[in-house]
């Protein structure tokens, strides 16, 4: 039987997440929620469903499974916490946009709240939810690799957002760090450098829009992530490298190729997104995100195999909020276990 979902929060996001529940067999899209009603009322009209203006609402009136909250909110995550906090408070399970909140006091009440509550909870890091990253993740899994040493990531995008000294990192980079603990695990340790570009008409960014984090992962991997909202348009980045006793890996631009190197050897293995039944594009990793999620909602998997769990997503604005204080004060900065 299909899981009966919602969708809080219906700008371009979430109407993004409201057409895969449409067109997906695991899902019943029967409500949207916006606290602008005409967002609400354009929403429900494009997708056959109700509309509400508040969660409570929603929440009385509806026989939910599960719910989308894709709110935005400063730097992206500050209004996340009252819906998620809500739905969870009525036994809901939530997929919640990343970052899963601006506020790090904020997310690590939302993960001990849905664990309290015995749902699922999972955070939309949909970038690994591609074929090649699947790929890569079964090479290091078998061993492919080596022993794992070293790992680099590269997230560069062009955004002007000036909305905060930390949109840069609270916003973006919860994708990269995922990326690199989907291979190497937890972060141990960060020490981090940022600037602020100059802007063409003179004057530097409100954003620190260009990071270096160096980072210690918890069973010995050390790595480096360089990111930047300084990009041209036509030349965005993301490349995901691993490193191990026997070999390495490259993952370019997040599905489009896939290339390990092995360390006594001659013959590459290289796998790109095919033009046939392949990713139509970056827009498609959202598809592959949340049939995951509602594949493993429908099967009841114990919470801890949720994949892009509450966890990972508290994780990684730890490890966010620990390169902001590497920065702000010229420290190596510990951090914390996502607990």
């Amino acid at each position: 039987m299909a899981l009966r979902v919602a969708v809080i929060g219906v700008r371009a996001i979430g109407n993004t997440h409201a057409e895969v529940y449409q067109t997906d067999d695991l899902a019943e899209l029967v409500a949207v929620c916006d606290i602008v009603p005409e967002r609400a009322d354009s929403a429900a009209a494009r997708w056959d469903c109700r509309a509400y203006y508040s969660v409570e609402d929603l929440l009385r009136n509806e026989d939910l499974d599960a719910v989308s909250v894709t709110t935005g909110g400063f730097e992206n995550g500050s209004w996340h916490y009252e819906p998620v906090m809500e739905c969870l408070a009525a036994r809901k399970h939530v997929l919640c946009e990343k970052p899963i909140s601006n506020n790090i006091q904020h997310a690590r009440e939302m993960v001990r709240a849905a664990r309290e509550a015995g749902v699922y909870f999972g955070i939309n890091l949909n970038h690994r939810f591609v074929p090649p990253a699947a790929k890569a993740k079964q090479w290091v899994q078998e061993g492919r690799l080596g022993h794992l040493l070293l790992t680099n990531m590269t997230m560069w995008i062009d955004n002007p957002n000036e909305t905060s000294p930390w949109f840069h990192l609270r916003a973006l980079h919860p994708h990269s760090l995922d990326i690199m603990r989907y291979y190497c695990g937890d972060v141990k340790r960060v020490q981090a450098f940022a600037n602020r570009a100059p802007k063409p008409d003179g004057g530097q960014r409100v954003c620190f829009s260009n990071a270096q984090v160096n980072l210690e992962f918890a069973n010995g991997v050390v790595g480096h992530l360089t990111g930047s909202y300084d990009a041209a348009p036509r030349h965005n980045l993301e490349r995901c490298e691993v490193m191990g006793t026997e070999g390495r890996f490259i993952l370019d631009n997040c599905y489009e190729e896939l290339t390990f190197y092995p360390r006594r050897g001659e013959e590459l293995t290289v796998i790109r997104n095919s033009i046939m039944g392949g990713l139509s594009g970056f827009g498609a990793t959202f598809r592959t995100r949340i049939h995951r999620w509602l594949e493993q909602v429908t099967a009841g998997v114990p919470r801890e195999q949720i994949e892009a769990s509450g966890e990972d997503g508290l994780a990684v604005q730890e490890a966010i909020e620990a390169a902001i204080r590497s920065i702000e004060g010229g420290t190596v900065e510990e951090v914390p276990a996502a607990v």
